[in-house]
């Protein structure tokens, strides 16, 4: 097994390798389609249309005004989290023939499939920031932040998908699990409401539960909206706290995903 140091230069060995993977996974993914990569937009900007017809009927939340721009500053980030989980997690597995043809170090599989994700992802906001524009949103003074926020959450879906990835390659039944898991994620997280609408404080068998506070401290992708609904529909700084908790789980998460990966990649060829 490398040493950390030398698997980072390994990668680096075979970027060129990461870039035909992403390559070959955005023509695939497109391939004989009419319209090509704007299907992609299409789930977003049907959920955002579902979303605002129905949303007077299940809640109201009068301090939000222009609700597909805010649903939108959602919803992109959301799908990007959920669709890199979802094909990262099979990356490995789906790829097994390559592995057991040729040596290359195997985390690049993972890595090529965040990146072609991030890549629809950073077209799509293209679509948020021309509604922005339309209903004449005030963007932040710190927008220059977005590029960090994007990276936060790359990294942290990075370290997740390493562990699901590997977790995929014994348990075949990891992928099932996680589909049932990201639609109550997606529920438990303010893609479609306002956290504001939750109770501050809920109490329980005589003990009071932070439920907002509690929301943000174990759920990262509910932080991570809130800084993208910051710059992008609220006009705020994004919140250090939020920032500098987030950046950190970010981190310990790629490093101890990234340790869960190259310790258990030996044996990849052998278990797909």
């Amino acid at each position: 097994m490398h040493s950390f140091g030398k698997r980072i230069a390994l990668l680096a060995h075979y970027r060129f390798l990461i870039y035909n993977l992403v390559v070959r996974d955005l023509k695939a993914r497109y391939r004989n389609s009419v319209l090509g990569f704007l299907w992609s937009l299409l789930n977003p900007l049907g959920m955002m249309l579902v979303f605002t017809i129905i949303s007077p009927l299940l809640f109201r939340d009068h301090a939000i005004v222009n609700y597909p721009v805010f649903l939108l500053s959602g919803i992109l980030p959301w799908n990007f989290f959920s669709a890199s989980i979802m094909t990262g997690t099979n990356s490995v597995v789906a790829n097994g023939h390559l592995i057991k043809k040729v040596y290359f170090p195997t985390e690049v599989l993972p890595i090529a499939t965040i990146l072609a994700n991030l890549i629809n992802f950073l077209l799509a906001l293209l679509v948020l920031f021309a509604l922005i524009f339309i209903f004449g949103i005030q963007l932040s003074p710190w927008i220059w932040l977005l590029p960090v926020v994007i990276l936060i959450q790359t990294t942290f879906t990075l370290g997740l998908v390493f562990f699901l990835s590997t977790l995929q390659v014994y348990y075949h039944d990891t992928l099932l699990i996680m589909d049932v898991i990201m639609l109550a994620w997606f529920f438990l997280t303010p893609v479609f409401y306002s956290a504001s609408m939750l109770p501050v404080a809920y109490e329980a068998f005589g003990v009071t539960l932070e439920v907002q506070r509690l929301m943000y401290i174990l759920n990262p992708m509910a932080s991570l909206i809130n800084m993208y609904r910051d710059l992008l529909y609220w006009g705020y700084r994004t919140d250090i706290d939020f920032f500098l908790r987030t950046s950190i789980t970010a981190l310990f998460v790629l490093v101890s995903g990234y340790w869960f990966f190259v310790r258990y990649s030996s044996n990849f060829s052998e278990e797909v």
